[in-house]
């Protein structure tokens, strides 16, 4: 019978130490009282020790480096007698509560005197006396009996053990010099598989961490975390966290709003001690990248989460607001999170149940969850997805027409008999023309090279597009080399092996160019994703293609090498026009001003559309439509403008305009 009281005592003592809350350890057992005593808390290297005497019961577990040299001392009742006592370790706030016959303590705080070490009366000879009834359970386990002696100690095998400040910032200067270091290019993700796992390892330990005061910041140069205490209330109030403002670097802060309803939901789920709520400032996007390669505002992650506690769907939305320069005008951002992919293999950014509220210099995020946020640089607002396809369709077929126009007109010219420096000129047309062809066939493929799952394929896809290219634009210059040559330098001139030496400049020069950027870093081909803005529902779509990946050598290279090909192209062209002006007296204007927009088109001059793109609104979405149309068809205009001037040629015109006109026949233009 007494064996059964002290069993319902035991329960309802568990009761009234936790409420509803289930401890994470318990100690009971019964102590003889047969002197005025008290309870001692203070410092020991075990978890938890339990250890008795006449004169106090000895209570030990790590303290905070700041803290141990310190003890604290709690009276217990003065009437003598046997007293039934329970230890309750909760881990989620890492707490300990004394429960002493009726009496309920929590250990390390209430009314305690906390004892300078030195101070305290433990010179005092103590007299140990056993304890008697002893039985433990550890969460999830079963309640075991003990015998009776006067100390009990429970190492980390059986308990947890605390987690210090120090161990924290080591933790994060593991994580800081993870993320300095290059991610190599491997299949799998594996090393932001990497960096994921740390990252949750440290907010393991930023969850069981032993804090000072409400709130402690831990900081490295790249990753920043700050744990809240809030104490659970009857009436919650709203959190709002807000770090210091930076100096420098395109996001300047951010401040964190938390709604009381978070906090509702929680109280609603369990009765807890405190809740700990984590922010993490992440100053770097590396172990966020997805497979578009897409760039958040600043390199910059926050992330927030309550600890033990999914947050979705609330009522209230949390509010996170960056601060940062004004942006540019074809940019837009857009409040994402990091949604981890279920093969664990890599994740990607996704906006749903978030809303993005701009400004000049902030951007306001509400999502109704907690989970990794940043702000994704969206590209080109400007140019709507609608107008993106309008234009993917034109460039494809205007391609395919192209490419098929060109052959045609390559077999025309090849089976053509004319005079040396005529074939000349022809021959050189056909390389032009070869160049554009290969253009068309390697930008047709290119995005089914993006879409296999090699990258030694898209690398060389990559590449030879770069090569038709950098191909079609040497032919375009040596055209206006041919021009110079027939119309300014001397007419019928003849060089040895001529036509070999601009073969070798026209296909060579392309050949080493891609070489030496291939040589430079195997990566500088690879699969490109272009982002397109959809603006209606606020979807990222990506097209990927294989193209150069730096975005330097794509502007020095393409943007440069046209550049000179251009201005010299002008120059001839100018020329040209000039020496038509001189010739024309008596009005043959139809064939001269063919014989221009076929020069036009042969020397690439409508290339230099693409200068207008960098500009923004409806002249950059003409100036783009006139650009892909024209240049997407450069072959099959090529094919209509030497057509037309065979036909003119075989109306039969009198001498003069003939003799005018010489020149500008398809065979020597």
């Amino acid at each position: 019978m007494k064996v059964l009281f002290l069993f319902l005592l035991s329960l309802l003592q568990g009761l009234a130490a936790c409420g509803l809350r289930e401890e994470d350890f318990r100690f009971c057992g019964d102590r003889n009282q047969t002197q005025e005593s008290s309870a001692v808390f203070q410092h020991g290297p075990a978890a938890i020790s339990i250890e008795n005497t006449a004169q106090a019961l000895i209570i030990k577990k790590p303290f905070l480096p700041s803290r141990r040299n310190s003890y604290y001392e709690y009276r217990l009742p003065p009437a003598l007698g046997r007293y039934r006592f329970c230890i309750f370790w909760f881990e989620s706030n890492r707490s300990l509560q004394l429960v002493y016959g009726k009496q309920s303590i929590p250990l390390g705080g209430g009314t305690a005197s906390s004892i300078p070490w030195g101070q305290e009366s433990q010179k005092t000879e103590r007299t140990r006396a056993n304890i008697f009834n002893v039985s433990y359970i550890i969460k999830g386990g079963k309640n075991t009996s003990l015998d009776a002696k006067d100390e009990y100690f429970f190492n980390a095998s059986a308990l947890s053990m605390p987690v210090w400040e120090q161990d924290v910032q080591q933790q994060l200067g593991a994580l800081d010099s993870l993320i300095a270091q290059p991610l190599a290019a491997a299949p799998g993700h594996r090393e932001q598989q990497r960096l994921r796992r740390t990252l949750g390892e440290l907010e393991r330990m930023l969850a069981k961490v032993e804090l000072e005061g409400q709130k402690q910041t831990f900081g490295e140069a790249t990753v920043h975390a700050t744990v809240l205490r809030v104490q659970p209330s009857r009436a919650p109030q709203p959190l709002t966290y807000a770090p210091q403002r930076e100096e420098s670097g395109e996001v300047q802060g951010f401040t964190v709003d938390l709604p009381s309803s978070l906090f509702m939901v929680v109280k609603d789920r369990e009765e807890v001690a405190e809740h700990r709520v984590l922010v993490m400032d992440i100053n770097r996007q590396t172990m966020f990248q997805d497979e578009n390669s897409s760039h958040v505002l600043g390199d910059k992650v926050v992330s927030i989460s309550l600890v033990d506690t999914v947050v979705a769907n609330l009522s209230e939305p949390v509010v996170l607001t960056f601060f940062h320069d004004q942006l540019p005008r074809n940019v837009t951002p857009l409040c994402v999170f990091w949604q981890e992919d279920g093969s664990g293999s890599s994740g990607s950014w996704d906006s749903s149940g978030c809303t993005t509220v701009t400004g000049s210099s902030q951007t306001q995020c509400r999502c109704n969850h907690l989970t990794y946020f940043a702000v994704l640089m969206v590209s080109s607002p400007d140019i709507t997805s609608v107008h993106r396809n309008y234009l993917s369709i034109i460039s494809y077929v205007g391609c395919l027409i192209s490419a098929l126009a060109s052959i045609c007109t390559i077999f025309f010219l090849y089976f053509r008999s004319k005079q040396r420096d005529q074939i000349t000129s022809m021959r050189i047309h056909m390389n032009l023309l070869a160049a554009i062809f290969l253009l068309d066939i390697t930008f047709l493929l290119s995005e089914h090279l993006a879409a296999s799952s090699s990258e030694a394929i898209c690398t060389a896809g990559g590449l030879f597009l770069h090569f038709s290219l950098l191909s079609c634009l040497t032919w375009m210059g040596i055209e206006g080399y041919n021009l110079y040559r027939l119309v300014i330098e001397v007419f019928n001139a003849y060089h040895d092996h001529f036509l070999l030496k601009l073969c070798l400049v026209g296909w060579g020069l392309p050949i080493f160019c891609v070489v030496t950027i291939l040589l430079a870093s195997w990566t500088n081909y690879g699969p490109v994703s272009i982002p397109i803005y959809e603006s209606i529902d606020g979807r990222t779509v990506n097209a990927t293609i294989c193209w150069i990946t730096s975005p330097l050598v794509h502007n020095s290279v393409n943007l440069g090498f046209f550049s000179l090909v251009f201005l010299f192209n002008s120059v001839m062209l100018g020329a040209m026009v000039r020496e038509i002006l001189r010739q024309n007296k008596k009005g043959h204007k139809l064939k001269h001003v063919l014989a221009l927009l076929g020069l036009s088109i042969l020397l690439g001059i409508p290339w230099a559309l693409i200068f207008f793109s960098f500009t923004s609104g409806v002249f950059c979405l003409v100036s783009l439509y006139i650009f892909t149309i024209i240049n997407s068809l450069q072959g099959f205009l090529i094919f209509l403008w030497y057509w037309t001037m065979v036909l003119q040629a075989r109306k039969g015109p009198d001498s003069q305009s003939s003799s005018d006109s010489a020149k500008l026949q398809p065979s020597s233009s």
